[in-house]
């Protein structure tokens, strides 16, 4: 799984290379337009970061966690939405490469890497979210196929994706709830449709989407790890890489409005001298970067713990919960540095500023997460 480190120096440099020269450019323009970047997509492709943390035996780029949140942070510095196109579509693939049958390992995960197959996964509905045992998509066994029911919300990569990781109810009647569900992949096709492309605040220009199921037949070859019940699971283990992202690119996003607000500080003059020299601009300078500093690291913990097969819910529920934080608010506080001109969109900071709060929802919840924290304090200590 592991490279050595000149290999991850050498794909941090290429990542860094196209940020700056592709991603750059382009941020604004598609983010005011809410339009998916259909070239980017293709890019992302041939640097392989469909295949980012999918194993090389399956033809993917087999990166540690760690190496795998710099990249996001790095990219998350300048534009948050990319990392979404990847991100969901590898929780997917790191289901099945966990808990897949080998037939279904042989059979997705080298098309997940290139990219042929590309998606996400449909945990969300109208009525559950954190609380995922409150799904109603039904699952009916029928002969070698199930027959899907029901409607999935807020899917990234919901439309322009052709494959998706959908957890259903196989039993609705079982007790626990979680012991009735059951992962399946399941490539578009007639009964899988996809409703509206959802409007949002921020986090434009990746598609966003109500997916709907009417009697949507799958092959039984495709419930993963082939035996029902297990959805829950083998969705739960995917998430702390989930939270490790999301907190990657609170951390980046902490640090990029942190060197936004420096730079202009330096350059914007008030009362003859440049405003990062007056005491309230310095205070708020030293803040930022230390939240931003110390994002970083806790990403890097909980990476590690990861990458080492440790037990890490805890590490990754704080990581996720601070640098998200830590980006609201600092992009809050780069718009007072920025003054008048942060709510202007000829500026990149107000689209931070707009990002930036999904990070405390997504994957849980920040709510979800400090009890998730405390409950794993909890347990530790007994």
């Amino acid at each position: 799984m592991s490279h050595d480190a000149s290999v991850e120096q050498q794909i941090l440099a290429t990542i860094d290379k196209w940020v700056e020269q592709e991603l750059r450019p382009i941020a604004r323009k598609f983010d005011q337009a809410d339009e998916y970047p259909t070239e980017l997509v293709e890019q992302m492709k041939e640097l392989g970061l469909f295949g980012a943390t999918i194993s090389e035996e399956y033809g993917g780029l087999g990166l540690s966690a760690s190496t795998y949140a710099r990249i996001v942070s790095r990219i998350c510095e300048v534009w948050m939405a990319p990392s979404g196109i990847f991100n969901s579509h590898l929780i997917m693939a790191s289901c099945v490469e966990r808990a897949g049958t080998q037939a279904q390992k042989e059979h997705f995960l080298p098309k997940f890497a290139t990219g042929e197959l590309r998606g996400g996964i449909g945990l969300t509905e109208p009525d559950a979210g954190s609380d995922l045992q409150g799904i109603r998509l039904v699952a009916k066994k029928d002969g070698d196929h199930y027959v899907l029911n029901g409607t999935k919300t807020w899917i990234s990569n919901g439309i322009k994706g052709n494959c998706l990781a959908v957890l259903t109810k196989t039993d609705p009647s079982a007790s626990p709830p979680h012991r009735g569900m059951s992962l399946f992949i399941c490539e578009k096709g007639e009964g899988f449709s996809v409703g509206k492309k959802l409007k949002k605040l921020g986090y434009r220009s990746i598609d966003s989407a109500e997916l709907i199921f009417e009697d949507f037949r799958v092959s039984a070859d495709n419930l993963v790890g082939g035996e029902e019940g297990k959805g829950f699971q083998q969705v739960a283990g995917g998430l702390e890489l989930g939270r490790i992202n999301i907190a990657a690119r609170g951390a980046g996003m902490a640090k990029g409005v942190t060197s936004m607000a420096l730079h202009y500080a330096i350059d914007r003059k008030t009362f003859g001298k440049p405003i990062a020299e007056h005491q309230a601009i310095q205070l708020k300078l030293a803040e930022m970067s230390t939240r931003a500093a110390a994002a970083e690291l806790l990403v890097h913990q909980a990476a590690d713990k990861f990458d080492r097969l440790e037990r890490c819910d805890l590490e990754a529920g704080q990581a996720k919960f601070f640098a998200s934080e830590a980006a609201v608010q600092n992009s809050l506080d780069a718009m007072r540095v920025f003054g008048g001109y942060s709510y202007s969109p000829e500026y990149e900071i107000e689209r931070f500023y707009r990002d930036a709060p999904l990070l405390c929802i997504g994957e849980g919840t920040n709510e979800i997460q400090r009890m998730i924290i405390a409950k794993q304090m909890v347990a530790r200590a007994s």
